[in-house]
């Protein structure tokens, strides 16, 4: 009986370790826990804090979109973003695209202070706590391009004449680096100024015969284009080494052509050359008489490289919101107009003779000189302009009702394309109804997109400011809760809120330029 019990015992026993039971059978391998997939959507990475980390472990070089389903910038990035992960997996390169719902994941946006959507961020082999902020390109291709030059070489490497004569021939602006010692500290500054300059090809070689094919002697950077002179160089300072800084600001002065025409794939560049001074010559190309003044405008522009960037608007083109920028219309052309675009400060000739290389240069020089004086842009007053409760302001009457010493004067500066404005303009025409009785208090509005005023430069929209009955031109800033309300406290207490009112609501940014801002649009939290 007792060798029976042994023998069901050593039985079960062997049972709760074989293949029926808790454990693999001697010599068995455990199995493994199935490996956890990262979901997708069109060839997108779908992160969350669950799968972040894996991500990041899987992928050496990856792009994480943080975006809002709500967000319209978001909506219109998506499919550049989808096309961009398609280019780089025809290319089976290692980089990939990924995607964070911000909304639904607010430990990973507190995580990486995202405060607005759309927010980018490149990670790298894998580094949690450091991604690099992405500020490239919203399309397709120069997404692409941004990433292939993370995860792989920014510059070619060239070893003979072949080689460089093929890069040179293959595009219109090839910069090429010439170094002696290919680990100087100077190579990693102008690798790592290649990864962002999207809209150049560079190269780089250390062969000796390279540098006697193309007349060098030391180390230099130089630009080859297919336009103006052909070639710029830059040498490196041998004490000072290569500053980043200097040579991005050569580069794009020089890759640039002495003329450029303005349209949507050159302003990008023309507002990011550092250039601070431009001169438009506005002229319609389908006339040959204002053809013929291109070849005196491009003559006068040489000396003025890197200080004053020559422009062509051709008012015949989509440019209508430039001429409007300048408050001009497309019959005022052939004209020439100055911009320095740090002041916004605008300038026209005094008189309207002939357009000539001597012309132009003389009034670059009268403006660079101090001799010019700005003008300044006004709508016409329409007659109508007091018959409304909500005022209608313009350049020429802004000062003689602002400063009414008389009046408490409200103006709205606004945009006629902000959406802010949009949505205040029923609470701004219920204040003005509701105070429409009151002789003391006006309330007005000024486009200051078309109206511009010296004294009061407007960066955002809806901007509102409150000038007080009285001497003294005083002038205070609303930036509380934009509603009816809170606006009639604001006038009743003669420009005071008490200290615990609501913070200020966002406001539409001023575009930095006739075009669009090479800024990219976000939409706050």
């Amino acid at each position: 009986m007792d060798g029976q019990l042994l023998l069901v015992l050593l039985l079960l026993l062997l049972g709760a370790s074989g293949p029926e039971g808790q454990g693999p059978g001697p010599g068995e391998p455990e199995e493994e826990p199935p490996k956890e997939e990262i979901p997708e959507e069109d060839g997108i990475l779908v992160l969350s804090r669950r799968n972040l980390g894996l991500a990041l472990r899987e992928h050496r070089t990856l792009l994480v979109q943080f975006y809002a389903p709500w967000c319209g910038h978001c909506k219109a990035l998506a499919p550049e973003y989808s096309k961009a992960a398609a280019l780089l997996a025809a290319e089976s390169a290692k980089a990939r695209l990924a995607k964070v719902d911000g909304p639904a994941e607010t430990e990973l946006t507190e995580e990486f202070a995202v405060t607005a959507y759309p927010t980018l961020k490149f990670f790298r082999d894998g580094n949690r706590t450091h991604p690099e902020e992405y500020t490239g390109p919203r399309e397709a291709e120069g997404i692409a391009e941004w990433l292939r030059r993370r995860a792989g070489p920014s510059a070619t490497r060239l070893e003979d004449e072949d080689g460089a004569r093929a890069l040179i021939d293959g595009r219109d602006v090839v910069v090429i680096g010439f170094f002696q010692d290919l680990q100087d500290e100077d190579v990693a500054t102008f690798l790592a100024l290649a990864q962002d300059a999207l809209d150049m090809t560079f190269g780089l070689t250390d062969q000796p015969k390279l540098f006697q094919k193309f007349g060098l002697t030391k180390d230099t950077v130089v630009l080859f284009k297919k336009f103006d002179e052909g070639r710029a160089d830059f040498p490196v300072d041998e004490e000072l080494g290569l500053d980043q800084g200097d040579l991005s600001h050569f580069l794009l002065t020089h890759s640039m052509r002495l003329v450029t025409e303005f349209n949507s794939r050159t302003s990008p560049k023309i507002f990011s050359a550092r250039i601070l001074n431009h001169l438009l010559l506005f002229v319609n190309q389908t006339l040959a008489s204002h053809r013929e003044l291109l070849a005196g405008f491009g003559e006068a522009a040489p000396p003025f490289r890197g200080q004053v960037l020559f422009v062509v608007v051709d008012v015949g083109a989509d440019n209508g919101h430039v001429l409007q920028y300048f408050g001009l219309k497309a019959e005022e052309a052939p004209t020439l107009r100055f911009i320095n675009m740090e002041t916004t400060k605008k300038y026209a000739p005094a008189h309207g003779g002939p357009l000539t290389a001597t012309s132009v240069t003389a009034f670059c020089h009268a403006v660079l000189g101090g001799e010019v004086k700005p003008y300044l842009l006004s709508q016409e007053l329409p007659p109508d302009w007091d018959q409304r409760p909500v005022k209608t302001l313009v350049g020429k009457n802004f000062e003689q009702v602002a400063f009414d010493e008389t009046k408490n004067v409200f103006i709205k500066f606004y945009a006629p394309w902000c959406t802010h404005c949009k949505e205040m303009a029923a609470a701004w025409e219920a204040l003005a109804e509701k105070y429409k009785d009151h002789e003391d208090i006006i309330i007005a509005e000024l486009d200051a997109t078309a109206n511009e005023l010296e004294a009061f430069p407007v960066h955002g929209f809806p901007t509102l400011k409150f000038f007080p009955a009285g001497p003294g031109r005083k002038v205070i800033e609303y930036k509380r809760t934009r509603d009816l309300e809170t606006f009639s406290k604001f006038l009743d207490n003669g420009g005071e809120l008490p200290a615990e009112e609501p913070t200020e609501e966002p406001a539409a940014p001023f575009p930095e330029t006739p075009a669009n801002s090479t800024t990219e649009p976000k939409e706050e939290l």
